[in-house]
């Protein structure tokens, strides 16, 4: 990886965790102001709390491809410490794809009159889930190439004791 990649990419995630964070922090500030005409108080709906978790999900996974991209740089990539963070990256999406699927839940009784709002909802929830099972097969992937750099370091330190 180049490192103009290394520096697009980390402004991009720089710029949604941002955003991101900005958001949360308008949605508190919102809450705890509150523009209830009555008693001045915004409830906590269902689907402000769907939001919340949503953007936490995300969040835990650009600071988790943030760390993966820092072990890129340093060349550290393909190591145990690495899996953690693909695991960070697989929980925040699992998370992002159940989030998805209350958010559906709570849409599908304004949408008795067009279901197909409902079933379209529900087929990117399982797109999200897919995007999971590929960060897993990717995972499997780091955990091939893990072995084999440690096969080789081993197979490198018996050679330098011939030699």
């Amino acid at each position: 990886m180049g490192k103009v990649t290394i520096r697009a990419l980390r402004a991009v995630l720089a710029v949604v965790l941002a955003g991101t964070l900005g958001v949360q922090a308008m949605m508190v500030w919102t809450l705890v102001g509150g523009n209830d005409p009555e008693d001045g108080s915004v409830p906590l709906t269902p689907l402000r709390l769907i939001t919340i978790v949503g953007m936490l999900s995300a969040q835990v996974a650009l600071v988790c491809v943030w760390r993966l991209v820092a072990m890129v740089r340093r060349g550290t990539v393909f190591s145990h410490a690495a899996f953690r963070y693909v695991d960070g990256v697989i929980g925040a999406i699992v998370a992002a794809a159940l989030v998805w699927f209350a958010g559906t839940a709570l849409n599908a009784p304004g949408q008795r009159e067009d279901p197909g709002v409902t079933v379209v909802m529900g087929g990117i929830g399982v797109a999200i889930l897919g995007v999971a099972l590929i960060v897993l097969v990717l995972r499997m992937l780091l955990a091939q190439a893990v072995a084999r750099d440690t096969g080789a370091a081993q197979l490198q330190a018996e050679l330098d004791e011939v030699i």
